[in-house]
């Protein structure tokens, strides 16, 4: 299994890769591929704010839950 990504082989990903340049074409490519990082970076950030949106949420309960004890300890 060394060298292989998602069970696909060196000469299979080259055969995929020859197929998309006949069926694109050199002049397409570039753009698919400027398209694609765009795709990528715009669900990388999504994905990043709601990590962040996750650990604030959890900070706020965290801080709940320690003044609730706070109380319940005074009492």
């Amino acid at each position: 299994m060394q060298g292989t990504l998602l069970f696909i082989g060196g000469g299979e990903i080259i055969i995929v890769l020859l197929v998309f340049l006949v069926l694109f074409g050199s002049k397409k490519i570039p753009e698919f591929a400027k398209g694609l990082g765009k795709g990528l970076n715009e669900f990388k950030k999504a994905t990043d704010d709601i990590k962040r949106e996750i650990n604030e949420s959890a900070k706020e309960v965290t801080k709940e839950v320690n003044d609730v004890k706070k109380d319940l300890n005074a009492s």
